[in-house]
């Protein structure tokens, strides 16, 4: 199947780049070496520097090995549970922790190359309701080719959430900048939980609520210049509370600089549209809503809490955009004129979404509630359901050496489908992770955010 890059792009690096692993120094004290058996050559690394490895979310490895034997390389037990995806620049993996720690691992070894803890996390008894304990760095980090910065946002005591940007190469903090920027609203009931994007010298937050949807909420994006400079500047959905932007795959940015997220149900039950249960296109600025697609029903869909944004908007090839949500239905829009109320250009019922989807060419892999699926995108914008995996496998997904790369989050066992059809290539228990856990695919590994850390499995 063919590849369309869009966004940013997936680029091979050497042992010379910048950022690679050895030669920084170790901000905090140096962990142990990490568990597990003597590791497998790795080939060079695949840069891998935001959620599914580009800002259109694809997921997709062009460079990678075809899985016929899986093996375990090695185990990082870090300080806290990883929920966002592990990000890749060169020979060095970054994470962060739910203990608001950041981690630099060398990607051959595991061995931590530098460590940063960022602040005091905040206890689940400190908050109104929610389903994280404690609450730290929970969206997937990015990382600024143009600074050599990798940023996480952090929520600290108080419920005060922050940018941070950090050094790649030694873990130097850069710049901090508070993202508690909508006036009027509780930050205790606000969650930091979408992946970060990077494009155009802005990074870009997302915001939604807490499990349970407590409190006085609404969702936002914010954006920060890279350089630390100037104001951040946000939008926020014009509801009267929550309509969150916590999809785990977060914004995607379009290659005109276009930002592209996903919101969930609003106040508004009727009447008059709120701007929830959605897919909105902003200008890059942040200033303007350039356009929005809502299903029909949205106002039902919000009374059930049957929304659009369980699962992030995907790039394809001919400026579409697909979403899934709650509802079980898969919708392909328009990536210029979203279509309104209404709207989409085609849809096919059937996936019960939840997390970050992912594609090869116009092949889409997502995360269904009924088993993860591959719905192609065929002439004249017509939705074609071509396989559908088990139930039990339904993790977020990516793609590479002709497999789909998946989790069943319920018994921690990673999966290599095939793209063609579906079937069982290889398997491989990695142990306890979060329900929206996503690998990470680097030269010949695949990396794996655990409730412990991160576990490295080599593909031959």
């Amino acid at each position: 199947m063919g590849r369309l890059a869009y966004g940013a792009a997936l680029i091979v690096l050497t042992a010379a780049t910048a950022c690679g692993s050895g030669g920084g120094s170790r901000a905090d004290s140096t962990a142990p070496a990490p568990a597990g058996t003597a590791p497998a050559p790795v080939r060079p690394a695949i840069s891998w520097p935001t959620y599914h490895g580009a800002n259109d979310r694809a997921g997709f490895a062009a460079v990678f090995p075809a899985p016929r034997t899986l093996g375990d390389v090695w185990t990082a037990g870090l300080d806290g549970a990883v929920y966002g995806q592990p990000i890749v620049v060169g020979g060095t993996a970054y994470v962060g922790t739910e203990n608001d720690t950041v981690y630099a691992l060398d990607l051959a070894t595991g061995r931590q190359v530098w460590r940063r803890h960022i602040g005091t996390p905040v206890p689940r008894s400190a908050l109104p309701c929610g389903n994280i304990d404690p609450l730290g760095i929970t969206g997937t980090s990015a990382y600024d080719p143009g600074t050599r910065t990798v940023f996480v946002a952090a929520e600290t005591t108080g419920g005060r959430h922050t940018l941070v940007g950090l050094n790649a190469a030694d873990g130097r903090v850069r710049l901090r900048r508070d993202l508690d920027v909508v006036p009027g609203r509780d930050r205790t009931s606000e969650q930091q939980r979408g992946a970060l994007a990077v494009a155009g010298g802005r990074v870009y937050v997302p915001f939604g609520g807490l499990d349970g949807d407590c409190g006085n909420y609404v969702g936002y994006v914010a954006a920060a210049r890279a350089d630390g400079g100037g104001r951040v500047a946000s939008y926020a959905v014009p509801t009267r509370r929550m309509g969150g932007m916590w999809a785990p795959s977060g914004p995607a940015v379009g290659a005109s600089g276009d930002v592209y997220v996903a919101v969930g149900n609003g106040a508004s039950l009727g009447g008059a549209y709120d701007g929830s249960d959605s897919v909105l296109r902003l200008s890059a600025d942040l200033s303007r809503r350039l356009s929005y697609f809502a299903p029909k029903n949205w106002g039902s869909e919000n009374s059930a809490d049957q929304d659009l944004g369980s699962t992030g908007p995907l790039l394809l090839p001919g400026d579409r955009v697909m979403i899934a949500g709650k509802t079980g239905d898969i919708y392909l829009l328009d990536g210029h004129d979203l279509g309104g109320v209404g709207g989409g250009r085609a849809s096919l019922h059937g996936c019960v979404s939840f997390g970050g989807m992912a594609r090869d060419g116009s092949s889409v892999f997502l995360p269904c509630e009924q088993g993860l699926q591959r719905v192609d995108v065929t002439g004249g914008d017509a939705l074609r359901r071509v396989w559908r995996a088990p139930g039990n496998v339904k993790g977020s997904p990516v793609v590479g050496g002709g497999a789909v790369w998946t989790l069943d989050t319920d018994a921690g066992v990673l999966h290599a489908l095939a793209e063609s059809d579906g079937h069982s290539l290889a398997s491989r228990r990695i142990g306890e992770v979060s329900r929206f856990a996503s690998p990470t695919l680097a030269g010949s590994l695949v990396l794996v955010p655990t409730m412990r850390g991160v576990t490295a499995v080599s593909v031959r």
